[in-house]
Formats: C-alpha cells, sequence, structure tokens
C-alpha cells in the first residue's frame, strides 16, 4: 500500500470516528439509548459467563423471592430467573435482529427496484406490496403460527421477516423516487453507468439512515411480537427466551400467586431494549431529518460534515 492510499484510509477513519462522535455528542436520547442496548448485548453475548446457573435446570425451590443466592429469584418449576433472562435475551434478540434483517433485505431490495426502474417493474412490485399491505400483520402471524402449531424460533424469524417488510419498501421506494430526478443520477445515466453501479453506489448510499432507522423499527416490532407469540403459547416453550418466560409466568400466575418477579423481570428486559432501540431511532431521525435537525450536537454534525464535503471538493 502506497504512503498516499495509507493517508486517504487514515483520513477516511477519522472522517467515520468524527461522525459517530459527532452522533453521541450533546444527544441524550442516542447516549442513554446506547448504553442500554450496550448493556443489553453484553449481557446477551456473555450470559455463559455472567449467568449463575442453568436456565433449564431445577437449582431451588419454587417461587423463591429474590436473594442474594437467587438475584431476580425463582419461577414455578425452581430455575433462576436472572439466568434465564441472560440466557432468554440471547434467543430473543436473535429472532429480532434476523427477522429485521430479512424484511430490511426485501424493503431495500422490493423498494429500490420499484422507485428506480418505474414503469410495469413499479406496476407488479407496487401491487405486490399494497397486498401484503392489506392483511393486518399480528392477526397474520397469529393465525400462522396456530396453523403450525407450536413453532421454533426459526419458524418465527421466518414468519416475521417475511410479513414486516412491505412499511419499509414503500418508504424507500418514495425516497428512491425523489433520488432518480436528482442531476448526479441523471449524470450517471449520460455516463452510460450500469443500472446496478447507479443502485449501489449512487443511490443506497443517500438511504442509509432511512435503511437503518426502519431496520431498528422492525427490529423493536419482531421482539414484540415474538413475546406475544411466545405468552399465547404459540412459540416453542421449551426454548429459553423473554417470550417463552411471560408464557411460563403468566401460566403459573404469578402476579396472583405473589411472585412478581417472574412475570415483571423478561417484561422489563423486552421495554428496557425496545426503549433504547426507540431512542436510537429518534436520533436518527433528528439526523436525517431537515425538519427535526435541532440541539447543539447538529451543530458539531454540521460542520464535520462541511468539512468531509470539502475535502472531497463538493463545495
Amino acid at each position: 500500500m502506497s504512503v498516499q492510499n495509507f493517508t486517504n484510509s487514515l483520513i477516511k477513519v477519522k472522517e467515520k470516528c468524527s461522525k459517530i462522535f459527532a452522533f453521541f455528542h450533546g444527544n441524550p436520547p442516542a447516549i442513554i439509548g446506547g448504553v442500554l442496548i450496550s448493556m443489553v448485548l453484553i449481557g446477551a453475548l456473555m450470559a455463559p459467563v455472567l449467568a449463575t446457573h442453568n436456565p433449564d435446570k431445577r437449582v431451588a425451590r419454587p417461587h423463591m423471592p429474590p436473594s442474594a443466592e437467587h438475584i431476580l429469584g425463582t419461577t414455578r418449576s425452581g430455575r433462576d430467573v436472572y439466568s434465564q433472562v441472560l440466557h432468554g435475551a440471547r434467543k430473543s434478540l436473535t429472532v429480532a435482529l434476523s427477522a429485521g434483517l430479512i424484511a430490511m433485505t426485501l424493503a431495500v431490495t422490493i423498494g429500490v427496484s420499484s422507485g428506480y426502474l418505474g414503469g410495469k417493474v413499479d406496476e407488479w412490485l407496487n401491487f405486490i406490496t399494497n397486498v401484503f399491505l392489506v392483511f393486518p400483520q399480528l392477526p397474520l402471524l397469529i393465525v400462522l403460527a396456530a396453523f403450525l402449531g407450536q413453532v421454533g424460533s426459526m419458524v418465527i424469524t421466518l414468519l416475521l421477516g417475511i410479513t414486516s417488510w412491505p412499511w419499509g419498501a414503500r418508504v424507500i421506494r418514495s425516497q428512491t423516487m425523489a433520488l432518480r430526478n436528482k442531476e448526479f443520477i441523471i449524470s450517471a445515466e449520460v455516463m452510460g453507468e450500469s443500472k446496478l453501479r447507479i443502485i449501489f453506489v449512487e443511490i443506497l448510499p443517500n438511504l442509509v439512515s432511512i435503511v437503518f432507522g426502519g431496520f431498528l423499527g422492525t427490529v423493536i416490532y419482531a421482539m414484540g411480537s415474538e413475546a406475544g407469540l411466545g405468552i399465547l403459547g404459540l412459540g416453542d416453550a421449551t426454548e429459553v427466551s423473554w417470550g417463552s418466560m411471560l408464557y411460563w409466568a403468566q401460566t403459573s400466575s404469578a402476579l396472583y400467586t405473589g411472585a412478581w418477579w417472574e412475570m415483571i423481570v423478561p417484561a422489563m428486559a423486552l421495554a428496557i431494549t425496545g426503549g433504547s432501540l426507540a431512542l436510537i431511532n429518534m436520533s436518527i431521525d433528528e439526523v436525517s431529518n431537515p425538519k427535526l435537525r435541532t440541539g447543539p450536537h447538529m451543530k458539531l454534525w454540521k460542520k464535520l460534515k462541511k468539512e468531509a464535503d470539502q475535502r472531497r471538493g463538493l463545495l
């Protein structure tokens, strides 16, 4: 690697680090959301190390309250709630993130293709999107899960991913249609660049904030839907997840018997995770939406963006 290439690489890394710093600087929602989701992710990744007991085995008497030995108490079957909520985070987050990835992949593919290619392609893809939008998602998920019987996490992930893309596709399509008539897109077409290169190099980089925001929204929805299916008993109750924990807490009437910790702990885990993702999504909206660009952190963001544009010779 030449000295010039190495210098350019360092400049790009510095620009990315500066943008990340600018995103969090003076932005309380981003800071709070980032700290909370980092704690959740660390707990999920380090579950085998942080857990004090085997989440699948009986380790104490039923419905023991929180104590030094069992920090968050035990379930009706004598399992440690603290260990279960850590291991349950791995399953619930895996389902939610995988479903969000599937949904946004479909949304980006269909939305960009429909918005940029237009014509018959737009008509057919728009028709398919409208068909999926007609069906209410959660009732459709309940019907499909009930038809298939108790389903595992893989099936739930596919169901959530395949049914959660239409709203994202509609937003991406409208943004792509707004971009297709911009000067840099027309210039690329006049220069004879291929449609694939225009989509990947010219259009998609301008949709990053919208795609990432839609991904976070889909993850929040998928996480709530997975928990909802679990509470209804339509998921695999033998798997340790936040949804299955709520199902067993409901089945054992935990709140009525005074064992509030069995119900409250997984519910709080869902609320904290969903809230942290919502805060980060809100922060992304403030950066990407000109009407929401307020607060001291936006001055630094605009300054860094202007400096980066000047280095590239755009101003």
